[in-house]
């Protein structure tokens, strides 16, 4: 089973973690000031080889050394639904957003001159693929193709919206306090010590942003809030330094990263996987808090490579 279960977690982990519009890396690159595009291109270029490495390769080395049966509830025969949305579908869905942002950022960055392109494509770009814009055309279109076109009511579909928006506040709640924490930092004095007791020696921001998410993580297990608290903490950093818009980028996929190393028993997710795959603690240890290491060493190394280089 693990063969198959620790690529699919490796996918969900490394896109929660990397890839906007997911809530962490959103709510980094607000607090650096990052362009989500870069933040989706660098991302990619991150998550592709932790996919890989604690994909595939990491679940052939486990699966010949641990060996997990499914659990007997969950072995069911389901029958697809005769309207059943198509995986095209959904997959054009979830890629809307993101190819909206992307298209933005890469239209107005330096490939293109000044004047190259129409005004009106420029606004068109910055419209349409300003992340708030993004998301409600994806809401849109998934509203008519999953709601409207498969025969669900306005009252249904204000349901399902309403329940959404739960998560969605908790999130906002911690974005503001992650925001707070970081103008008190400024304000105090207290981020610009940090930053120049760090800035006669040769450390890159991107490590320094590592290190701090990946202590709040593990002290307190959240990835969503190892990642808003280091952010804080680096931002003052970046007031010493000359950095570009790729590299705050980088620096966004530095500290998810970090928040995503070693998941363990204050981890929601470390008890998510243990009993939807009916492991002992020691067996999630051995796969999960594993992959989920491996994922932020791979994000460490390609992010440290990309701010050297971009």
């Amino acid at each position: 089973m693990l063969l198959y279960a620790i690529p699919l977690l490796a996918g969900l982990a490394i896109t929660h973690t990397f890839i906007p519009p997911t809530p962490g890396p959103i709510a980094v690159a607000e607090i650096l000031g990052a362009d989500l595009g870069y933040v989706i291109i660098f991302g990619f270029l991150a998550g592709l080889p932790a996919a890989v490495i604690a994909g595939p390769l990491l679940a052939r080395y486990l699966s010949k050394r641990m060996h997990i049966t499914s659990p007997e509830d969950m072995v069911t025969e389901m029958e697809v639904p005769a309207n059943a949305p198509s995986a095209g579908t959904i997959l054009l869905i979830i890629a809307i957003p993101v190819l909206l942002i992307v298209c933005n950022t890469v239209l107005n960055s330096p490939l293109f001159d000044e004047g190259t392109l129409p005004s009106w494509v420029i606004f068109g770009a910055d419209l349409l693929g300003h992340p708030f814009v993004a998301l409600i055309i994806a809401n849109i279109v998934a509203w008519y193709f999953l709601g409207i076109k498969k025969g669900f009511t306005r009252d249904e579909l204000l349901d399902i919206s309403t329940k959404s928006l739960y998560p969605a506040g908790v999130i906002i709640l911690l974005t503001g306090a992650g925001g707070a924490f970081k103008q008190i930092l400024i304000d105090t004095g207290a981020g610009t010590m940090i930053a120049e007791s760090l800035s006669g020696d040769f450390f890159p921001p991107v490590v320094f942003g590592f290190l701090v998410a990946a202590i709040v993580r593990v002290l307190q297990g959240s990835a969503t809030v190892a990642m808003i608290t280091a952010a804080g903490i680096t931002a003052p950093l970046l007031g010493l330094t000359e950095t570009s818009a790729p590299q705050l980028a980088v620096l966004v996929i530095a500290i998810a990263s970090g928040a995503s190393i070693f998941s363990h028993v204050n981890d929601s997710g470390f008890w998510l996987v243990k009993q939807y795959l009916g492991l002992t603690e020691k067996e999630t240890f051995k796969s999960w808090t594993v992959m989920t290491s491996l994922i932020a060493i791979v994000g460490l190394v390609v992010s440290t490579v990309l701010w050297f280089i971009v």
